[in-house]
C-alpha cells in the first residue's frame, strides 16, 4: 500500500512540477517518452507520460514504455525509494538482480536526476532557524 501511494504522489508532484517549476520543464524539453515503475510480478504499476513538457501519471501497465525500472516487490520498491541514498541503493538493488531495468539506461539516469527537482528547497527562515 505504500508503494501504491508513493507511485501516486509523485505522479502528482511530477505533474505539480511540469506546470510551476522552470528548472524542472527544463528538464522535460524536447522529450517525448513514457516510462514504467512497477513490482516485477506485474501486480502494482504506474506509468507515466511525458510529452509538451508535462508528466501525466497512470494506473496500470503501459503498452509501450521506453524505460521501466521493477523492484522485486512493494516493499523493496518503496525502501528503496525512500531510501537516504537513494543512489546506493539502485546500484545495489540493481546488482543483487532485486531491481531490474528494461530498456535505454541513459533514460533511467536521467529520471533520476529529474526527482532531484521534487524535493522542496527550504524557505530561507527555515535556514536560518537551523
Amino acid at each position: 500500500m505504500k508503494f501504491r501511494f508513493l507511485l501516486w504522489m509523485l505522479g502528482r508532484l511530477m505533474a505539480k512540477a511540469s506546470r510551476d517549476n522552470s528548472a524542472f520543464r527544463e528538464q522535460l524539453e524536447g522529450k517525448a517518452l513514457t516510462f514504467q515503475l512497477h513490482t516485477l510480478d506485474g501486480k502494482l504499476a504506474r506509468h507515466f507520460v511525458v510529452k509538451d513538457q508535462r508528466v501525466v501519471s497512470k494506473r496500470g501497465l503501459a503498452a509501450h514504455a521506453d524505460f521501466a525500472i521493477g523492484f522485486k516487490d512493494a516493499a523493496y520498491g518503496f525502501a528503496t525509494m525512500t531510501a537516504k541514498n537513494k543512489q546506493l541503493a539502485f546500484m545495489q538493488g540493481i546488482q543483487n538482480k532485486d531491481i531490474q531495468i528494461q530498456g535505454n539506461p541513459a533514460l533511467v539516469i536521467w529520471f533520476q536526476g529529474l526527482t532531484k527537482h521534487l524535493v522542496p528547497k527550504k524557505k530561507a527562515a527555515e535556514k536560518k532557524a537551523a
